[in-house]
């Protein structure tokens, strides 16, 4: 049976409007989706194209003058933009911009070219104004770096913590602080360069202070819980060192640890170098007294350590140093070395304390200051053996020939026991650590210059024979009788019972068979 289609039956009318409803839509579409670009009208004059601001004819000679033109701009001066608005100059070659040869003659015939993407793309934006060529500069990464790098010590600012200045009895409020984000700076300057900038900023990354104003407001100073003393030498020749030890001091002095924190070393007091103001003075580097940046900031970190040691704070990192010190006690000494050996105590008391060191009229003076001192401490050290040292010579063309120094005086080695006695009250703990001190070698230097033996003036080492009591005592806090307090700090009070023992006595490296030097006459 055959179906006739019937367009004007209510069942044809449907479908016939359907398919019309259809076919419109269709059309409709065609008209409204986005058409390829069309070819530019050969009638209509080229789009105008800038280069570094200025216009740019695209003759046959089009790619010779943007060369010159970019080589007039590189040859200028670009400028690094600081923190505070000032600007650094540079030259385009010291930040690591260099002309992009291929890159220009590519940009140039594609800006010449009416199909090219350049040009496809300023039609699409329905832009009206110039076609805006970029600079064709390559980066080199390594040299900006470097360059960016070189202002990182200048510029860095580590956060300070609020504190309290103790001298003014003033609260001194937090400082953020500010890390080059070297990164960020090297898009910044290739940003610039690409869009024919001259300067560009340096980035930073914020840095916030851990300790803020506000957390402190429940502080309070009113007693000393621990302290300790050593001494430093005042005169002209040590003035680099004296400086060292009030620029260390001054970073941590009035340092507040709340309940449960623990007080870092290094990181209150951050690197020891020149950017951050030290001078060269004598430090210990693998047993040998050597100049260095810094020398001095142990006697800080040991005296502080002593009075936090009395004080009843938690050790939670200490180091002994690699020869004994003239001006702290073996056991009590504390060495720092940025970044890599650090000095860290913990406020173990259910109150905040105050870290307090001053340096001034020939003594180092730390003391840990809180609201109450509940506890006496007592410091008990036995040396347990003495390690013998070696005797190394070094010939020195700078003496005369058969002449012999003492450059460096040997010290033994050590072995100890440490002991802390904790009491309040009835009630005391007992904590117990062991050191050594590896044995530090005399060094002679041996003459095998030609001059005479008189043109040269020789001085042995003056560092005397190293003695230490075998037995040392030393209590301090509120149970020691009054009797015992110094005139100038009627608070302290403190009892130091000595045994010389085996190794106390002068003398004793000689009795022990060790290669001891008489002045001028070498080892007897």
């Amino acid at each position: 049976m055959t179906t006739r289609f019937d367009p004007f039956s209510p069942a044809g009318r449907g479908v016939l409007g359907v398919l019309v409803a259809t076919i419109a839509g269709l059309v409709i579409g065609v008209l409204l989706v986005p058409r390829a670009d069309s070819p530019e009208d050969p009638g209509a004059p080229p789009p105008a194209v800038t280069l570094l601001g200025e216009p740019l004819v695209l003759d046959d000679n089009a790619t010779a003058r943007a060369l010159e033109r970019v080589r007039r701009h590189v040859a200028g001066s670009f400028h690094i933009v600081l923190p505070d608005g000032a600007k650094r100059r540079q030259s385009f070659g010291r930040v690591g911009a260099q002309i992009d040869k291929v890159r220009l003659s590519a940009i140039v015939r594609d800006a010449r070219d009416p199909t090219s993407p350049l040009r496809r793309t300023h039609r699409r934006s329905g832009e009206r104004g110039p076609i805006v060529l970029p600079v064709p500069l390559v980066l080199d990464t390594e040299r900006t770096a470097e360059t960016v790098l070189g202002l990182k010590d200048e510029l860095d600012h580590p956060p300070a913590d609020a504190r309290l200045d103790l001298e003014k009895r003033v609260l001194v409020p937090e400082v953020e602080g500010r890390q080059l984000d070297l990164d960020a700076t090297v898009t910044e300057i290739e940003r610039a360069l690409e869009d024919g900038k001259t300067e560009a900023p340096l980035v930073f990354q914020r840095r916030k202070p851990r300790r803020l104003a506000k957390d402190l407001g429940d502080v309070k100073v009113d007693r000393v819980l621990g302290f300790f003393e050593t001494n430093y030498d005042r005169a002209a020749k040590s003035a680099a060192r004296t400086y060292n030890l009030r620029l260390a001091a001054g970073k941590l002095d009035g340092t507040v640890l709340l309940p449960g924190e623990t007080f870092d070393f290094n990181d209150t007091v951050g690197p020891r170098d020149e950017a951050n103001g030290y001078k060269v003075a004598p430090v210990i580097a693998e047993g040998e007294l050597v100049d260095g940046i810094g020398g001095g900031t142990c006697q800080i970190s040991g005296t502080l350590h002593g009075a936090a040691f009395f004080a009843g704070l938690g050790i939670v990192e200490r180091y002994p140093h690699t020869r004994p010190s003239a001006y702290i006690k073996m056991g009590l000494d504390a060495t720092v070395v940025y970044p890599t050996i650090d000095f860290r105590v913990k406020n173990g008391f259910d109150f905040p304390v105050v870290l307090h060191e001053t340096v001034k009229n020939g003594v180092v003076r730390a003391e840990i200051l809180g609201p109450r001192q509940p506890l006496t401490v007592t410091f008990i050290r036995r040396v347990t053996e003495a390690l013998p040292f070696d005797q190394l010579e070094r010939r020195d063309d700078r003496l005369p020939r058969g002449v012999r120094v003492l450059s460096q005086r040997g010290v033994p080695g050590f072995k100890l026991v440490r002991y802390r006695i904790l009491r309040d009250g009835d009630h005391a703990v007992r904590e117990k650590w062991q050191d050594m001190y590896p044995p530090t070698t005399q060094i002679v230097r041996v003459g095998t210059g030609s001059m005479p033996k008189n043109s040269v003036k020789v001085e042995d080492d003056a560092h005397p024979e190293y003695a230490a009591d075998e037995l040392l005592v030393m209590t301090q806090g509120p149970d020691v009788p009054a009797g015992n307090a110094k005139d100038d700090h009627p608070n302290d009070r403190m009892t130091e019972d000595r045994d010389p023992g085996r190794f106390g006595e002068k003398g004793w490296m000689e009795k022990a068979g060790m290669p001891v030097w008489h002045h001028a006459e070498g080892p007897g």
